[in-house]
């Protein structure tokens, strides 16, 4: 067999390789399969116009498209980047033809085809399974869609994934996004399997001499960071984002009655990683704003897991979304985040996790934002700091309890106590279930004590890719789970 080229070899589709919440879990997941049994190759599309033909094959495409962000890896990691021209709705036919084309050069090299662009998957699945590909998968993961005449036309070519029998197998990230791709009747018939938005814990769970280190390279070491991480497209809802982050100066600016007087004195900065469309549109929104110099436009970043480390805090306004991989990055570094009501509620895994309607105003958001932020350890009184020496003790105790996680609403285990701790057990004892919960969310400060808690939280959610890795790669190999 030769190098990089496993036994079993799966064809992801997908719109490009960039940096979408889509392209991140598949490469991770790819990282952690074992590569010398299952082969991860890619189709792309791509504007066919440089090749001056409707219907260029896979290899005149390649040939004039600009290399996408993981192309890179897919080729260190032993995969290949197939493409087909992009389909724009008055191309069918010569959308079908590359797409058989392809298929028929290749025939035989797959045994699944899993496809991820769901706008077009009733066009591609079926002729892969005619080229003689065995498995053919349908994976959904927006739960909503562009307003609209795109939107429209997607929700128009999705509507035979609503039936049985175009894909073998029907997956998506949440229970939402596989009702908006396959209809409610076939998530309830059980004709859909709920597999989440995986990723590696471990690279995300909070460090802080990370922390200090991008600090410093952005110059915020003594910033307040509130940090977002998504493409600048419509879903995002970059606009609102700006908006709540200019109602939270606002408010940090005219506090008269010093509501956030812990507050005051501190730099606020809000940080975005991404690229898209819309970013330009997005600086110009901030300079009219008057916050251009409190933003910080990181754009892509191979190490987004580190700037995870620098923020304080994460705001996620989504207009929708399948089930954000961010907002789950977010919360494996320990960030208290608020996110729209519209995400699906399979995110909402931590105590870290406060959920807003975006018809709410801007200003009703940044307050919460500044209320959250005044429970931070790191700018509180010495008030809370009895409720935060138990949650340091209830994080030991469920780290020493791996096999049975401590519940924020279960009492300690008072006999695992370590008597040099200096705690008070007539004080355990008056805590209140609800007392025991706001402990946890108190303690939003120190991440570095809630990481054990945190990742074993998401662990037992199924987010952990490694463990993913694992359920998948048995599926490729065996054909069922």
């Amino acid at each position: 067999m030769e190098y990089g080229y496993g036994q079993i070899r799966i064809l992801h589709v997908l719109g490009g390789l960039g940096v979408g919440g889509a392209e991140c879990r598949i490469i991770d997941l790819y990282r952690n399969m074992d590569r010398d049994k299952i082969q991860f190759d890619f189709l792309v599309h791509y504007s066919p116009e440089k090749t001056g033909k409707k219907s260029p094959t896979s290899d005149e495409l390649m040939a004039v498209r600009e290399p996408d962000y993981f192309d890179n890896s897919v080729k260190k990691l032993g995969g290949r980047i197939f493409c087909v021209p992009k389909f724009v709705g008055t191309n069918m036919a010569e959308y079908k033809a590359a797409l058989k084309r392809l298929f028929k050069e290749h025939q035989g090299e797959w045994k699944f085809v899993q496809g991820h662009l769901t706008s077009t998957a009733a066009i591609y699945l079926p002729i892969a399974k005619r080229s003689g590909v065995p498995v053919c998968i349908a994976h959904a993961r927006v739960a909503g869609g562009d307003e609209g005449v795109k939107g429209l036309a997607k929700r128009l070519f999705r509507a035979p994934l609503h039936r049985e029998g175009v894909a073998d197998y029907n997956f998506a990230c949440s229970r939402e996004a596989g009702i908006a791709v396959f209809g409610k009747e076939m998530v309830d018939a059980g004709n859909v399997r709920i597999i989440p938005n995986a990723i590696d814990l471990k690279r995300f769970a909070y460090n802080e001499e990370t922390r200090n280190k991008i600090r410093k390279e952005l110059g915020v070491s003594s910033a307040i960071v509130i940090g977002h991480v998504g493409s600048f497209r419509y879903a995002k809802n970059h606009e609102f984002l700006l908006n709540v982050f200019t109602q939270v100066c606002r408010l940090l600016d005219n506090d008269d009655l010093n509501q956030y007087s812990m507050l005051h004195g501190m730099r606020i900065r809000l940080l975005m990683l991404g690229k898209g469309p819309l970013m330009d549109d997005m600086k110009k929104l901030a300079d009219r704003l008057h916050i251009y110099d409190r933003c910080i436009f990181a754009g892509n970043k191979s190490n987004a897991s580190e700037y995870y480390q620098a923020m304080d805090y994460f705001c996620f306004p989504s207009r929708y979304e399948g089930l954000p991989g961010s907002v789950v990055e977010a919360q494996a570094a320990g960030l208290q985040c608020l996110v729209s009501d519209t995400i699906t509620p399979e995110v909402n895994v931590t105590e870290l996790v406060s959920m807003r309607s975006i018809n709410s105003e801007p200003r009703d958001w940044a307050r919460k934002i500044l209320d959250d932020l005044m429970l931070h350890e790191d700018y509180h009184s010495d008030v809370l700091q009895e409720e935060i020496k138990l949650n340091r003790t209830l994080t030991a105790i469920a780290g020493e309890r791996a096999e049975s996680i401590f519940e924020p609403e279960d009492m300690p285990d008072l006999e695992l106590l370590d008597k040099d701790t200096g705690f008070d057990e007539g004080i355990a004892l008056k805590k209140s279930r609800g007392d025991m919960h706001r402990a946890i969310e108190y303690s939003i400060g120190d991440r570095s004590q809630s990481s054990v808690y945190i990742l074993s939280k998401l662990r037992a959610a199924g987010f952990d890719v490694k463990a993913q890795a694992r359920l998948l790669g048995f599926f490729y190999e065996s054909g069922h789970f």
